[in-house]
């Protein structure tokens, strides 16, 4: 079906990233696998490219384009190419937003260059071993000392924290007796800082190129010149966030269905069994038509969305249902096709399982399928 949601300057820029990709990271994924994040120069050539800093403002070395449609055509194109660029997603599409609502002008001059050139990477700290979802339940806990904040406490399953230079983290710096959703705070740690430290890296069962560590912080003392947005409002911000968080997942789970059907097509046309080619078989047909009609629904729900999202106008519940339809559409996709490849689709090296392992997560990070339906719920009056 037709796709509305792109313009010819995006289109210039998927040959452009299309072209990089092939060239630059395709020949050497396989050792990124292998290392567990990509080295960090990549980064850098992507800040050359423009691509780091494509969202950015021109003022600090952007591109100054407020168009999520860039980030969506980076997410298609990697996904056609079965790779993951480390943490850049989280980076790109979830952390760098915060910093641009509601980072102050001399926090801008301080970071944005960086930021805007590759040269530094950002993550986000949220989840804590006995919290995940219930952000207003977090323990780690900030105490305004003169023109710091002592911060103690650890975060869990941190993606990309192990490159990060700059991690905001959600803290607790007051309580209130009438809503535990009051009192939190986004603080800017930096690597390096006193009494911070990254923990092991966390082994995973796919995203092998995607670093994810736990955080500990014992009495570091950060600037109250760090503290991102107003003290107290972090949740407020989280809540604003959420919706493009959970539409990036989408994307990329929409983009490798797409891939693992297309892959699945290639494979059963060529496979021969019984004398005859895999494809000629009812159960083939059949079982790729129907995955053609799900993935024609999820990007019909998504790019609906997208449009949503790039005028501010998409709902969080909407959001929600975009993130369930379309990883819940992900998971039975892959499972569908990888039966397709027989044995070879249970063999790692092989394209389909490395989609299967890497699609697990999406029904779970950015908020569980379980806490969607919550939402959507609330949404209907339930």
């Amino acid at each position: 079906m037709r796709r509305t949601i792109f313009r010819e300057d995006h289109e210039k820029f998927r040959w452009l990233i299309r072209e990089f990709l092939e060239r630059e990271i395709v020949p050497v994924h396989r050792s990124w696998e292998e290392a567990g994040r990509p080295p960090r120069c990549i980064f850098r050539m992507l800040g050359d490219l423009g691509v780091m800093g494509i969202n950015m403002p021109a003022e600090w070395g952007g591109a100054g384009l407020d168009d999520y449609v860039y980030n969506v055509v980076l997410q298609e194109e990697t996904a056609r190419l079965g790779i993951t660029i480390g943490s850049l997603r989280t980076h790109l599409d979830v952390v760098l937003p915060y910093f641009r609502r509601h980072a102050s002008p001399e926090q801008q001059a301080r970071w944005f260059p960086g930021l805007s050139a590759g040269k530094l990477m950002s993550s986000i700290a949220m989840t804590e071993p006995d919290t995940g979802s219930d952000l207003a339940g977090v323990r780690t806990s900030a105490v305004l000392d003169g023109d710091h904040y002592v911060l103690n406490g650890s975060k869990t399953y941190i993606t990309g924290g192990e490159v990060a230079d700059l991690i905001i983290v959600l803290c607790r710096t007051a309580t209130s007796d009438t809503d535990r959703r009051d009192g939190l705070t986004l603080l800017v740690v930096e690597d390096g800082m006193p009494g911070f430290a990254k923990g092991a890296k966390l082994q995973k069962i796919g995203l092998r190129t995607q670093d994810t560590i736990e955080l500990f912080f014992g009495d570091v003392h950060v600037p109250v010149a760090n503290v991102l947005g107003e003290p107290g409002k972090a949740f407020r911000y989280l809540s604003e966030g959420l919706p493009q968080e959970r539409v990036a997942i989408a994307v990329g789970a929409v983009a490798q269905s797409r891939a693992a059907f297309e892959l699945t097509v290639d494979h059963v046309k060529n496979r021969r069994m019984f004398g005859t080619s895999l494809n000629s078989f009812q159960n083939t047909k059949f079982e790729l038509s129907a995955v053609a009609t799900d993935l024609e629904a999820a990007q019909a729900l998504l790019d609906t969305g997208i449009i949503e999202l790039t005028v501010g106008q998409l709902d969080p519940a909407d959001a929600a249902k975009i993130k369930l339809f379309c990883t819940e559409v992900q998971g039975r996709i892959i499972d569908r096709c990888l039966q397709l490849f027989g044995g070879f689709g249970y063999i790692t090296e092989s394209p389909i399982a490395r989609l299967y392992m890497d699609a697990r997560v999406s029904r779970i990070y950015g908020g569980s399928s379980e806490v969607m339906k919550l939402i959507i719920s609330k949404s209907i009056g339930l």
